[in-house]
């Protein structure tokens, strides 16, 4: 099960967290999310029934299984795993929890190449206007990790596999195939990192959490005008309430407002004055 399985070569504890650090919120009774460090994972279903989002920062394997014994029992395993993206602290745990697991993992057809080997993403521009995060992001894991034929690309109708009335939407900017999932009936949102709820390049924001509708983290993205796109994609849908990858989640009118301001203002809110991927 595992021979095709590797982490990247350069995964590692990276030493920074924030106040909210090893905290949980139930948002409704089926979607649940926890905060390792400074990100954001979900927990979408109910025992012996349940999808996990996103699996965090390098070495967060032993805090996302002990969550999950706290909330579903020691024995309980998702169904599969989904991604929003292949970002280094999006799949940090992934490795190891198909290790333990023995399940399938979901991702867009664009992200495979960067979740099975065959390609790095683009370095992270520590030269970006922003913050001391921003500064130190070439410092961050870069190789990819290897998942083999453990990943399935997400079916091309928008269903999720075992997230039932969810949907996909594909939210390109940050990377090339980032994805938010969507549920109608109630109007909820993961939006991964296309875009946040604080301004995860600066790290006394970090630390402390302030909350504040932001673009995706600065260092990272590298296509501005479909990152934009992807906003207003998302602002459209009307969430009711959203959680993000990184920063708090959000709902009712501040969510609303915050993403119409964003849309509005993602030139002067979200894109950085210089940096190597602004133009």
């Amino acid at each position: 099960m595992s021979g095709d399985l590797e982490n990247g070569k350069d995964y590692k504890y990276i030493p920074i967290t924030s106040v909210t650090s090893h905290t949980g919120q139930e948002i409704t009774t089926d979607l649940y999310t926890y905060n390792i460090q400074a990100v954001n994972v979900c927990m979408v279903g109910n025992k012996d029934d349940w999808v996990l989002v996103d699996t965090g920062m390098p070495k967060s394997t032993d805090v996302i299984l002990a969550v999950v014994e706290e909330r579903f029992g020691s024995i309980s395993h998702p169904k599969a795993i989904v991604l929003t993206h292949g970002h280094f602290d999006h799949v940090g745990a992934v490795v190891d929890l198909v290790k333990q697991w023995n399940v399938p993992v979901y991702a867009h057809e664009l992200e495979i190449p960067y979740l099975t080997g065959k390609q790095s993403y683009p370095k992270p521009d520590p030269s970006v206007e922003g913050g001391l995060i921003a500064k130190i992001s070439n410092l961050f894991p870069k190789e990819p990790i290897h998942l083999g034929t453990h990943v399935e690309k997400l079916p091309s109708d928008g269903s999720v596999p075992e997230m039932k009335d969810w949907k996909w939407i594909h939210t390109p900017g940050h990377t090339p195939g980032h994805v938010s999932f969507f549920r109608e009936k109630d109007r909820a949102l993961i939006a991964g990192d296309a875009f946040i709820t604080v301004r995860q390049d600066m790290l006394f924001k970090v630390l402390t959490q302030d909350q504040e509708i932001s673009g995706p983290p600065r260092y990272f993205t590298t296509d501005w005008q479909s990152a934009f796109d992807s906003v207003k994609k998302l602002r459209d849908l009307h969430p009711s309430v959203a959680i993000t990858g990184h920063g708090s989640p959000m709902s009712g009118q501040a969510l609303s407002d915050g993403l119409q301001k964003l849309a509005n203002e993602f030139n002067q809110i979200a894109v950085p004055d210089y940096g190597r991927y602004v133009h």
